[in-house]
């Protein structure tokens, strides 16, 4: 439903998106990760029309997003960094506007408004202006013009940003719930959401794919896929260690101190599964152990490994 051929954009001497190709189908919910400045949000503007790449070619849904504009943002959904919108217009009739731009009149339009008003909450606020919003209902308002035609490709940037739990838990299980039939891309920093909703990831750094997999996927490549913390009081922690590293199958053991007890992490050889031999060592040796579990990997482990700090980033750009 997405497609995307060697984009490329420059910005005088800088390279922002250097050659970026990737497809997304039908039931995709794609995390786009990366550092700042890596490119997302310029790859973001390329796929939904609003930036015209150096090189390469966008499509969605067989429409390319040059040549045939208005057929391909009509089946976009978009959510942009910030929302804007019209400030002095009440949430209702910035709505209302939308659906009358996207094609709907009367009674269908009225329609499509109260069910993005459902969808996002937006009922206590309906009335008010949009400059008078906190950042979190104006997201909510970014986001019901985004669904409100229920198209096909949603791309989002950062659709939970300014919104509290609660609120990032409700919009996060509407993306769930409208996933299976549609494609969509939520450029994100936050990691956590990764896991909670995205079928897979995306790492660019410096305008191009450094990793491409399921969040599962992912998680296998961090150094700590299948390690094993336990967590115990300070006068134990010797014998604990010692015993340990005993085990054929652990390579090293990691102490650290954190509020006044000791925690130690148990890395396995070539990914071995350590969880079983640790637990019945420690039922052997009647350990009293106040945490014991299998870690299934550190995605920001993983994304600060793969990707250019900021000042390494600064360096390049100044060699």
């Amino acid at each position: 439903m997405i497609e995307i051929e060697g984009l490329i954009k420059r910005f005088g001497p800088v390279t922002a998106v250097a050659g970026l190709s990737l497809t997304v189908a039908k039931g995709e919910v794609l995390g786009f990760l990366g550092p700042n400045g890596a490119g997302k949000s310029t790859t973001m503007k390329m796929v939904t029309g609003y930036l015209a790449p150096d090189a390469g070619r966008v499509t969605i849904c067989g429409h390319d997003i040059e040549t045939d504009t208005t057929p391909a943002q009509a089946l976009i959904g978009y959510l942009p960094e910030g929302a804007p919108a019209y400030g002095d217009m009440t949430a209702r009739q910035f709505l209302g506007f939308i659906a009358e731009v996207r094609g709907f009149k009367g009674a269908e339009a009225k329609a499509r408004v109260a069910a993005v008003v459902e969808k996002t909450d937006l009922g206590p606020v309906l009335e008010q202006p949009i400059e008078t919003l906190s950042k979190g209902f104006k997201r909510r308002v970014g986001l019901a013009q985004a669904i409100l035609h229920d198209p096909p490709v949603l791309i989002m940037d950062e659709p939970t940003d300014g919104l509290d739990p609660n609120q990032k838990h409700a919009v996060r299980d509407l993306i769930k719930a409208m996933a299976a039939e549609k494609a969509i891309i939520i450029s994100t920093h936050l990691l956590e959401e990764v896991d909670a909703i995205c079928t897979r990831a995306v790492i660019i750094d410096r305008g191009a794919v450094v990793a491409d997999g399921t969040p599962a996927e992912l998680l296998a490549r961090s150094r700590y896929h299948n390690a094993v913390t336990l967590s115990l009081a300070e006068t134990e922690a010797d014998d604990v260690l010692a015993k340990l590293k005993q085990l054929p199958a652990i390579a090293q053991v990691e102490r650290k101190s954190r509020n006044g007890d000791v925690q130690l992490t148990a890395f396995p050889k070539s990914g071995a599964l350590l969880i079983e031999q640790v637990s019945a060592l420690a039922s052997r040796e009647s350990w009293n152990l106040k945490e014991l579990y299998a870690e299934p990997g550190r995605l920001d482990e993983v994304f600060r490994a793969i990707t250019t700090s900021d000042a390494a980033r600064a360096k390049a750009a100044r060699a």
